[in-house]
This record gives C-alpha cells, sequence and structure tokens, in this order.
C-alpha cells in the first residue's frame, strides 16, 4: 500500500458562499444580556453564569447587551408564526398548557427559543422567536390531535420566517 495514505494531512477547504454565521463571529470574554441575563460564552448563548464552567484563569471582559430573543421580542419580530384555526372550548385549555409547557421545556435548554405570544379567540396566533421550535411545536400539536390539516411557509432569505397554519379535517 502507498506511503500517503499512513498519514493524516490537514485539508482547509474554503468556506461556501452560501455559508454565513447568523450573530457573526464570536466575541471576545463575556456579553450577558441586560433584560434576561443570558451570557454569551465561546459562541453560544447560556442561562446566566451558573452553567459557565470558566476553565480560563484570567479576567474576562463583561459587555452588556441584549441578547437576539430579546431583541427580537423588543422590535415586535418573530420566526415562527402559527395559526391555528377553529379551536373549540374544549380543547383551548389543553393546547394552551401544551404551548407554553413545550416552549418552558425549549426555553430551558436554550435561551433563544421563547414563545412570544398567544393570541386566543376562535382562531389562535402563536408567535415564537425561532422558526425551528415552531415547526418542532407544530409537530406536537399534530401528535395530540391526530385529525389536522398543516400548511407551512418558508419566507426567502433574508428572513428566516415560518408561517404555519394548522386546520381540523
Amino acid at each position: 500500500m502507498s506511503k500517503i495514505f499512513r498519514k493524516s494531512y490537514d485539508i482547509k477547504m474554503p468556506k461556501s458562499q452560501h455559508e454565513f454565521e447568523e450573530f457573526g463571529p464570536g466575541k471576545k470574554g463575556l456579553v450577558m444580556c441586560s433584560e434576561c441575563n443570558a451570557v454569551y460564552f465561546k459562541k453560544y448563548w447560556h442561562h446566566g453564569f451558573k452553567n459557565i464552567a470558566i476553565s480560563e484563569k484570567k479576567d474576562l471582559p463583561i459587555k452588556f447587551i441584549l441578547c437576539p430573543a430579546c431583541a427580537m421580542i423588543k422590535n415586535k419580530q418573530y420566526e415562527g408564526r402559527i395559526t391555528v384555526k377553529n379551536v373549540s372550548e374544549k380543547q383551548a385549555q389543553g393546547l394552551e398548557e401544551l404551548i407554553e409547557g413545550f416552549c418552558r421545556r425549549a426555553f430551558e435548554r436554550d435561551p433563544m427559543d421563547r414563545l412570544i405570544k398567544i393570541k386566543t379567540g376562535k382562531n389562535w396566533e402563536i408567535t415564537v422567536t425561532e422558526n425551528e421550535l415552531a415547526n418542532k411545536l407544530t409537530n406536537k400539536i399534530k401528535n395530540i390531535f391526530n385529525k389536522v390539516r398543516i400548511k407551512r411557509k418558508f419566507n426567502k432569505e433574508p428572513g428566516d420566517v415560518a408561517e404555519i397554519t394548522i386546520e381540523p379535517y
């Protein structure tokens, strides 16, 4: 066998032209949200200081800004909107508990996944900060209420908004 296969080579491929970083390159030190106390450290948002294991002995500079989720809520923006049509009184209580519980567990995993607002009535409108959260929540609602029809619409770049409509048969 040839000798070239015995060594491992580090080949660095150029980045794709379509690849980009959503929030830009990683920031130095600690960045803390002034609203929700989420902390940005090593290219990821965490819940407060207790979840961060700082291995470096040196002092890190701390900067206070609004995290992307708090900024979206303040600017009345969203990435996911779910419209549930024809919600009966019987389904309303269970649906609200399902939505709030699911979004609370998602927030515990990732501080950027948040429920923004639930507008109730005959047709419900649910807004969330992440389009992936909207998709997962829609799948959960579909599993609970079996006979539903789902229409998904994803907006093109630069927006990442997912608009989902759920209606019973």
